[in-house]
């Protein structure tokens, strides 16, 4: 009896087309620790029904030829809920409820997906005036403050 061997790259172990969309998706604006928690989120597991980590997630991208996110080349036109909580001095529940309220715009690649944010939104008015609004004592912007923002 003969028995055909596979061939270099072949086994049945193949990531889902649903990860690799995902993926290609995300690359160019996430990280790949982003991106395996998603696919985690997701309910996505690796072609061998393993769970993400940044490292799978690294070596699929290579064996597909899908660009990587370079942080060094980030300019800062889109943040992440960490960034804009750190820019507006809120945490991240205070940006996850102006977004459930419509008052910060922002986009998921896909569902589950971590938030991206445009850094000009920081500066509407209505995003303003709802971060001063605390039960705190009343937030004033410095202008320094207000000039950090434009800068991004």
């Amino acid at each position: 009896m003969k028995v055909i061997k596979p061939r270099s790259g072949e086994h049945g172990c193949r990531t889902p087309e649903e990860a690799l969309a995902v993926m290609r998706s995300m690359a160019t604006r996430w990280s790949d620790e982003h991106i395996a928690a998603t696919l985690n989120r997701m309910g996505l597991p690796t072609g061998q029904g393993k769970t993400w980590t940044a490292h799978r997630v690294s070596s699929v991208r290579m064996v597909n030829d899908i660009r990587a996110y370079r942080s060094a080349h980030k300019e800062g036109e889109w943040l992440t809920m960490s960034e804009a909580a750190a820019k507006l001095g809120v945490n991240n529940h205070r940006i996850r409820r102006l977004i459930k309220e419509g008052l910060l715009p922002a986009e998921q690649v896909v569902a589950r997906a971590p938030y991206q944010i445009r850094a000009s939104h920081l500066l509407d008015q209505r995003v303003i005036d709802a971060v001063a609004r605390t039960d705190r004592p009343c937030q004033v912007f410095s202008e320094n403050q207000i000039s950090m923002f434009s800068s991004t």
